[in-house]
């Protein structure tokens, strides 16, 4: 009789344990309990800053691959703009207000984890759940054509001398572009602090392409694509990139003598508290996105660069940028 009773557990244990076995997703290993269906009802995702810019672009692409890939299980995507403060208006909201509910989304990258540091936010990366990193631009550092510094030691050399002979040009405080150029005196041995007082902050690509062009700064920082028509027309001159290896003829920091790669990427990320099966679906949703000819398109037409991780790959990126971003803005006076 026990014999019986023993046999006929087994297969009911297999099963409760096949149920709760690691799936792989995205490269990784989640504990994710049973599957579940995913989305059941509409998915929003939040675009943390106004219309038209970097995070506005991507939410309302990936609605439409999503839409495009047939990937919503019968239900629909929306998008809807939280501004403010480099988007921890946003992620507060995210954070205080959709924890568990595993259909709100939110964008998010760089730019946010240099705003979490600078503003002081009591809420970062961090306290949400990471799902996935998409798409990166490099930077690039570029002087006029008339400009004495042919490569990009003779400037740093410069730098490293006199600090407050190089003036720098580039994006709103504590944002990208200065971070770069933070990472940079850093990484070259330079008074990161003073490096920092010779930045000017400009609201925007173009008041940066009018003050190097005026001769207000020495050299300019942005994403490869805003000076890209300036640098075809020999207007201005390319000293190096921030991505691991040359692009277009242009050397990498790396290249050039400089341990440093910095990438403008942009991920998405869940609210707190979603159980690991809500975890793995939203996971896997991403997959199959970055996996679609939809999605593939979408690269190609913005000239994103695919920068996808996912899962726990995901989420070792998030917290290793952070880590590194804070130790920068923090040594140089805005952390």
């Amino acid at each position: 009789m026990l014999r019986r009773i023993f046999i006929g557990v087994i297969p009911a244990v297999l099963l409760a344990a096949a149920g709760c076995a690691e799936q792989s997703v995205g490269g990784d290993t989640a504990s994710t309990g049973q599957a579940i269906a995913y989305p059941t009802k509409t998915v929003n995702i939040m675009a943390p800053a106004g219309a038209g810019g970097g995070w506005d672009t991507t939410a309302r692409s990936l609605q439409k691959a999503l839409q495009d890939a047939n990937l919503l299980n019968g239900q629909s995507a929306e998008v809807r703009n939280v501004t403010g403060a480099a988007g921890t208006i946003g992620l507060a909201e995210l954070v205080s207000s959709h924890a568990k509910n595993p259909h709100q989304l939110m964008v998010t990258g760089l730019v946010m984890v240099g705003g979490v540091v600078t503003n002081k936010t009591p809420v970062s990366l961090a306290d949400t759940t990471p799902i996935a990193t998409l798409t990166a631009e490099s930077e690039v550092i570029v002087v006029r054509s008339d400009s004495k510094y042919t490569s990009l030691k003779q400037l740093v050399d410069d730098v490293k001398a006199n600090p407050a002979s190089v003036k720098w040009g580039g994006g709103s405080a504590g944002g990208t572009d200065q971070i770069l150029v933070g990472l940079l005196a850093k990484a070259a041995g330079a008074d990161a602090k003073a490096v920092a007082k010779q930045y000017v902050a400009y609201s925007g690509g173009g008041e940066t392409k009018a003050g190097l062009l005026s001769g207000d700064v020495s050299v300019a920082v942005s994403g490869t694509s805003e000076f890209a028509d300036l640098i075809k027309a020999g207007t201005v001159r390319a000293l190096a990139v921030s991505s691991a290896k040359a692009e277009d003829g242009v050397p990498s920091i790396k290249e050039s003598g400089y341990d440093l790669e910095l990438m403008n990427w942009r991920g998405i990320v869940a609210p707190p508290g979603i159980t690991d099966a809500e975890r793995a679906a939203v996971i896997a949703l991403l997959d199959k996105l970055h996996a679609s000819p939809a999605w593939q398109q979408t690269l190609k037409d913005k000239k994103w660069q695919d920068f996808y991780k996912s899962g726990d790959a995901a989420k070792s990126y998030f917290d290793s940028e952070s880590t590194r971003i804070k130790g920068v803005l923090t040594e140089i006076g805005l952390g």
